[in-house]
């Protein structure tokens, strides 16, 4: 069946969401700044930034608005400095060293909530008061403008093992988790009411989004950074209530994870969970393996490995878009996505020739 000549991409993505015939494989991407800055340098259009990315790209999917609750909202200490970096403590209460002038993932330097006594003390309450930030009118007015190019919206927000990890640390939390479980618990649902009470703001302005995408890695690249069995007791239940709470807005759920999570596709799957993305490539996430055996389990965004992007070699860029898509077209329920946001190693003549084999060979027959 062929639909190409009557689909908006909210049409579009509704159907790959609920594995029906669609015209063709719906689109969306995300990049990093000096990718952009690359593309500019390289004739993107310097107006539009970011959304011109998405506009080469014909993507069908809009952002609309992102939640995360931070406990000490603008808190950036500054405690030292020189030409390449600046060490603050930031607005989770955590002393980190980033870049200047670059993107990266910052240096975890200290922690200052280590204990329980502490997260009752003064980081419980602060995360139970914080106040959503947002700017209402540019809210309404990018959902009035999605919804007049039929794109599928979406709002999102950050899940609770990732704010475990950014509030205690990596080392921190995963010791946390099995030593103080209880611990875990509370800070996990604290946190998720937090960030449902944030989503109930943008829905109070009258938004009708057609999804909600939650981000957070709970996994490296050979496992989750705990066992399928720890997760299900101790995180999983608020992964499911945010799905719920999706469901019962007729939103479908969209949930972001690096790192191999081959190990917990049943559970997503049994928390309602409608979308999985960006299977990382680098982390044994292959749609070619999980098509056969979990194919219509969800819909899934993502897998073009973008270090195969980053050779710029066409011949191994065609292979890995091709055999990606073949595999996620099968179940008529896969996304384009790079198996993360576009690095600037990518030439924007390589990311043409990916948009290229797209109109080519992701269209349904």
């Amino acid at each position: 069946m062929s639909t190409t000549a009557t689909l908006t991409s909210q049409q579009r993505v509704n159907r790959a969401m609920n594995h029906q015939d669609h015209d063709r494989v719906p689109r969306f991407d995300t990049y990093w700044p000096e990718t952009i800055e690359r593309w500019q340098d390289e004739g993107l259009s310097k107006n539009y930034g970011h959304d011109a990315a998405l506009q080469l790209l014909a993507s069908d999917l809009s952002h609309l608005a992102h939640t995360r609750p931070l406990p000490f909202t603008g808190r950036h200490d500054i405690l030292a400095e020189d030409e390449k970096t600046q060490t603050y403590i930031d607005e989770w209460g955590a002393t980190v060293r980033y870049w200047k002038g670059k993107s990266g993932t910052p240096e975890h330097l200290d922690f200052e909530c280590q204990s329980r006594e502490i997260w009752f003390e003064k980081y419980k309450p602060a995360c139970q008061t914080t106040m959503q930030q947002m700017d209402v009118q540019q809210v309404k007015a990018k959902y009035q403008l999605s919804k007049e190019q039929n794109k599928w919206t979406f709002i999102s927000g950050l899940e609770s093992f990732e704010m475990l990890r950014k509030l205690l640390g990596d080392v921190g939390s995963l010791m946390a988790l099995v030593e103080d479980p209880e611990w875990i618990v509370d800070i996990s649902n604290t946190y998720t009411d937090t960030m449902i009470r944030g989503l109930e703001q943008y829905m109070s302005l009258g938004l009708e989004p057609d999804g909600l995408w939650i981000y957070g890695d709970m996994a490296y690249n050979h496992a989750t950074m705990c066992s399928p069995a720890m997760y299900k007791e101790l995180i999983w239940p608020d992964h499911k209530r945010i799905a719920d709470w999706a469901h019962q807005h007729d939103m479908k759920f969209i949930f972001h994870t690096d790192g191999d999570v081959n190990g917990v596709l049943d559970l997503y799957q049994e928390a309602g969970f409608d979308c999985l993305q960006p299977l990382e490539a680098k982390a044994n996430m292959d749609i070619r393996k999980i098509g056969p055996t979990h194919g219509k389990a969800m819909t899934w965004m993502g897998n073009i490995d973008a270090m195969v992007l980053c050779t710029n070699d066409k011949q191994q860029v065609e292979a890995e878009v091709r055999s990606k898509l073949e595999a996620g077209m099968a179940n008529h329920g896969y996304i384009y996505h790079s198996d993360h946001s576009v690095p600037p190693g990518v030439s924007l003549e390589t990311y043409q020739f990916v948009i290229e084999l797209l109109d080519r060979f992701g269209n349904y027959q």
